[in-house]
């Protein structure tokens, strides 16, 4: 008879953290359901976690690296790669210097704790400041925010989902993505229990989403003016005296300049801009005070838009003046258990700009310069050019923007080295893709999304199967060695030791937990663990909730976390002020310089809004930026990637229901499939991201089958958020007519040009 088991692992495919119940036999899945005992998630999974053994068992992904030679990748060994690594990278280096190189991080780094631990070594030894991941066409505006507000860019404050009286949503929609910036398993489920309680949930969208008709009330918004929106709101709150700053009153600073900067602001200036009625603004401004508590949430519609940073002010803002930051049933900041307890009393501040990119100045921001300024900075001749490009877990060539001249960029490199499971659009373009294990192979803990978490939790997975290939941490750490002149035959134990002491030293260093404890004795206190492992055993038990190596037998360890697999709650989110300031005032700076100044930018804007339709994307449950479309399960059915145009658009532009659509931008044209829909706004359209697998040289069987189109090639990579270097991705001005059938004229001009 054959063995069958039970295994228990949080799914590593979103935010979310949901526990999954994985049933082996014989060596393989024969089914994943959600795991009803877990402390976080209680039995919620989506369509995405059922597919892990999907994913486990793609032929198409990648067993073996795979090296480009005659314009051909072919399979190699892992010692014959990493020789290939060092023939093709120093040179350049040696060449052209470090300055010459750059790195992109993609969204599946954090996603994974051996990748998030070990990054900072490849960058180290790689020895380049160009720094570049798929944060900038994401939540850098809710970082930078965040470090201007309290001095620390890593201090985002979360709704409080399961206390709050009043939540207001824009630019979200969890029911599709199950959340972001904010961890929460079964997001949909607690938005209802929010109503069910006696609460109230509004959502701000250009959209009729699935979460907009399960709210209380829908608000239909112009595309990238939530800023102007949130700013009248903050307006109401002065002029009709119902400001209340609550527990977080006695640290802040800027109450009365906020107040004067907000003033222009007044419902009726910006209804043309926001198509939100001034009593429609004013009535939501008292529910949020009024409420016995709230929160307001802005998500990714809020974030990649020219306003992203001063949206992301503003919604703190509001959330502070209605007297609902720091506390319960408002918005909190979690205190993951790998963190030190925190310290009162001035920090290190936070700003942007300590060094700019080559060609445009943009500057970096949170260590990372705008990913939509990589193609220029790979194809404007001169000194500081970038020729070497390290991707990890990324898939620029259809995330970032600027689709078609990021694809000649790549294309033009010297060098280019990947780290992924896939030959795609982006590692097509790769001279050396290095694949790592499944995730089912590898040991698992959410490290950054705790720290985004609606409730502190602790949960960790060991690997389910044997890896066909290296971990990430050697995959990492051979690769920084190689770049750090030690070769390709260098030992990786040297890059184990020096990430795991590095932890270490600070755990032991003036003011930490283990302050002046012996590195050697804790070393030997660590368990057999793969590398990764032992790092995170030592940030876990220096952390606050952790044993301190004996100190606190009751604390967590790895034993403990392993002898309970579907988690440990370490229970609701409680208040972090003023130990999470790290502003050099010591104090939440709301009038910080960097934020006041812009507020001019976006007075000029609410007097010049451009009129026409505007493009803004959208996500799929089923679906997970550009990297879940290989899984046949995922993509049958009804076709996803098309343009969602309001009947009245559809008929006044000539579209019709099936037909195809020319949709064009200043960066470029595409033709997609026509649904019209009363479900979307007048005058906006939709796309979905992450879609365009029609590209040659690609290894992706499932998703060329049903392709789609790729909504960056309308993307303007010269539009960035100013103060966080994000892209624009929403709201982006547009032409729509029919597309021309095949075969016409003026289509067979166009294919011989």
């Amino acid at each position: 008879m054959s063995d069958r088991s039970l295994h228990y692992r949080t799914c590593p495919l979103c935010e979310a953290t949901c526990g999954l119940e994985v049933t082996v036999k014989d060596d393989a899945v024969v089914r994943i359901r959600g795991d009803r005992d877990d402390v976080f998630s209680h039995g919620f999974i989506c369509p995405k976690g059922s597919t892990l053994k999907q994913l486990h068992e793609d032929p198409d992904r990648l067993r073996s690296p795979m090296v480009k030679r005659d314009g051909r990748h072919v399979e190699v060994s892992w010692d014959e790669a990493f020789a290939e690594v060092e023939q093709r990278l120093m040179p350049v280096l040696d060449e052209h210097g470090r300055e010459s190189a750059a790195i992109y991080q993609g969204n599946p780094s954090v996603h994974n704790h051996a990748l998030t631990i070990y990054g900072r070594a490849l960058i180290t030894a790689l020895g380049t400041k160009s720094l570049y991941s798929a944060g900038t066409v994401d939540q850098m505006p809710r970082h930078a925010s965040s470090g201007f507000l309290y001095g620390n860019a890593l201090a985002i404050p979360v709704p409080d989902l399961d206390r709050t009286d009043y939540l207001l949503m824009l630019g979200a929609n969890p029911y599709e993505s199950n959340g972001s910036l904010a961890t929460a398993p079964d997001f949909p489920g607690r938005l209802q229990a929010i109503r069910e309680r006696g609460g109230r949930l509004v959502v701000v969208d250009p959209r009729r989403t699935k979460t907009a008709k399960a709210a209380d009330e829908h608000l239909t918004i112009r595309p990238g003016s939530d800023a102007a929106w949130l700013a009248a709101l903050a307006h109401v709150l002065f002029d009709e005296d119902l400001v209340d700053t609550g527990p977080a009153g006695e640290h802040l600073d800027g109450v009365e300049q906020v107040r004067r900067l907000v003033a222009p602001f007044t419902p009726e200036a910006v209804e043309h801009a926001t198509w939100i009625a001034p009593e429609v603004t004013r009535r939501i401004a008292r529910e949020l005070a009024e409420a016995p508590t709230a929160a307001v949430y802005g998500r990714i519609g809020t974030n990649t838009v020219p306003f992203g940073t001063l949206a992301s002010w503003l919604t703190d803002l509001v959330t502070t003046l209605t007297g609902n930051l720091d506390r319960p049933g408002g918005t909190m900041w979690p205190h993951p258990a790998h963190q030190d307890p925190h310290k009162t009393g001035p920090g290190r501040g936070f700003d942007i700009g300590r060094r700019s990119t080559r060609v445009s100045g943009h500057p970096e921001v949170h260590g990372q310069f705008p990913v939509a300024a990589l193609p220029e900075e790979i194809l404007t001749p001169g000194p500081g050019k970038i020729r070497v490009l390290v991707t990890v877990a990324g898939n620029p060539a259809r995330s970032i923007p600027d689709s078609t001249r990021t694809e000649a960029a790549l294309a033009s490199l010297d060098v280019m080295i990947s780290v992924d499971p896939y030959l795609n659009e982006t590692t097509r373009h790769a001279d050396v893709i290095l694949p790592p294990p499944s995730a089912l192979a590898r040991s698992h803990y959410d490290l950054a999304f705790y720290g985004m978490s609606v409730r502190n939790i602790a949960n960790y997975s060991p690997p389910l199967f044997d890896a066909d290939g290296p971990s990430e941490e050697e995959i990492i750490a051979r690769l920084a060695l190689v770049a750090g002149g030690q070769g390709a035959d260098g030992d990786p134990q040297l890059i184990h030791d020096m990430v795991l002491d590095a932890v270490l030293q600070r755990a032991v260093g003036p003011g930490h937990p283990l302050e002046g404890r012996d590195l050697a004795e804790l070393r030997a206190q660590l368990g057999d663990r793969s590398p990764a492992d032992r790092v995170l055993e030592a940030m876990l038990r220096s952390g606050w909730a952790g044993d301190h190596f004996g100190v606190h037998p009751e604390g967590l360890t790895m034993e403990r976390l392993e002898a309970n697999p579907h988690g440990i709650d370490l229970g609701a989110l409680t208040p972090q002020l003023p130990g999470i300031l790290r502003a050099t005032s010591g104090r939440i700076e709301l009038a910080s310089p960097r934020l006041t100044d812009d507020v001019a930018r976006l007075q000029r804007w609410l007097a010049e809004v451009p009129d026409g339709p505007v493009l803004v994307s959208r996500r799929h449950v089923r679906s997970n930026n550009s990297w879940m479309h290989n899984v046949d399960v995922l993509v049958k059915g009804r076709e996803r990637c098309t343009l969602q145009v309001h009947p009245s658009d559809a008929e006044e532009w000539g579209l019709t229901v099936g037909g195809q659509a020319c949709i064009t931008s200043a960066a470029g044209s595409v033709v997609a499939p026509v649904e019209v829909t009363d479900e979307i706004a007048r005058s906006v359209v939709c796309l979905p991201h992450g879609w365009g697998h029609d590209a040659p040289g690609t290894q992706l069987n499932v998703a060329a089958r049903r392709p789609g189109v790729n909504s960056n090639v309308l993307t303007d990579g010269s539009i960035i958020d100013p103060l966080s270097g994000n892209a624009v991705l929403n709201g982006i001005p547009v032409e729509v007519a029919p597309a021309q059938p095949e075969g016409t004229e003026s289509q067979r001009e166009s294919e011989t040009v």
